[in-house]
């Protein structure tokens, strides 16, 4: 069996004359879980579309779990689920309700409903309807109703917006659980301290291209400056290259000293990283 969950070669989708996904070539392993970074417009959406069957590549290929996605289409269908960044909920019907229309669709057992909402911490609410329901909670309906058939592969379009700190740790967590119990998780954002959390791996997306691709550890030690900002006793302000011995010495004399005051080293920043990498500003 490959270890290559996901495999995107010199994929294209054109909306009339504008290419949304420009050449993207990327390997997804199993097991992984990997975040999609990028702006609104980058492409993230619409390579989870061409994934999950709403959108046929213009050129190039895309393969899941082996499987040509639109040629092997009906037999990869029952083996993810998907969270889209829009709700589709039945509002008239209560959460469990909607659920247990999705459990028979799935010829999923019903017990698996109940095991679904307690995960998301919506038990409380199970029989109240979903019109009733606050945003943070539909979004948490929507990751119940894609776990309830235990899927090999579960893409997740901007799971944690209008999401508070709590709920969106419960989402991390549960997403965690599904790739330790062996499954691949794809998601996007365009939040680089969500990807620095949960992620693997991060693939920067700009303009429908790949710009970057790492774990999100090895993307920060890349791209942070390895530099320190004093203020001495004397309210003498200096900048010293931690990547440079003859730096590193004066600053220690400094500390030696006691002549230093304040201290601080510079912080990973996303959008200047961006920025440099694309040659366009993260908006």
């Amino acid at each position: 069996m490959s270890d290559v969950a996901i495999h995107l070669d010199a994929l294209r989708v054109h909306y009339g004359h504008f290419a949304a996904v420009d050449g993207l070539t990327l390997a997804i392993k199993r097991g992984e879980l990997f975040g999609l970074l990028g702006p609104n417009g980058a492409g993230k959406s619409t390579t989870i579309r061409v994934l999950i069957g709403q959108r046929l590549p213009t050129a190039g290929q895309a393969r899941v779990l082996g499987l040509d996605v639109v040629r092997d289409w009906a037999a990869i269908k029952p083996r993810f689920g998907y969270v889209p960044d829009r709700e589709n909920h039945f509002e008239e019907f209560s959460g469990r309700r909607n659920l247990e229309f999705f459990a028979d669709l799935y010829a999923t057992p019903r017990t698996r409903v109940l095991e679904c909402l307690q995960l998301v911490e919506l038990e409380d609410a199970a029989d109240l309807p979903v019109r009733g329901y606050s945003l943070g909670m539909r979004r948490k309906l929507l990751l119940a109703r894609a776990l309830l058939h235990e899927p090999e592969l579960l893409y997740l379009d901007e799971p944690t917006a209008n999401l508070d700190i709590h709920s969106a740790d419960v989402v991390h967590r549960i997403l965690r659980e599904r790739v330790a119990a062996g499954a691949t998780v794809v998601l996007t954002t365009h939040d680089m301290d969500e990807v620095e959390k949960i992620c693997d791996r991060v693939g920067i997306v700009c303009r429908g291209k790949l710009v970057a691709l790492d774990s999100p550890l090895a993307l920060k030690t890349a791209h942070t400056e390895h530099k320190a900002d004093i203020e001495t006793t004397l309210h003498e302000r200096f900048t010293f290259d931690l990547d440079t011995a003859a730096d590193r010495e004066r600053l220690a004399e400094l500390i030696r000293a006691g002549h230093v005051a304040t201290m601080r080293t510079r912080e990973f920043d996303f959008h200047a990283t961006f920025l440099k990498l694309t040659g366009q500003e993260f908006e």
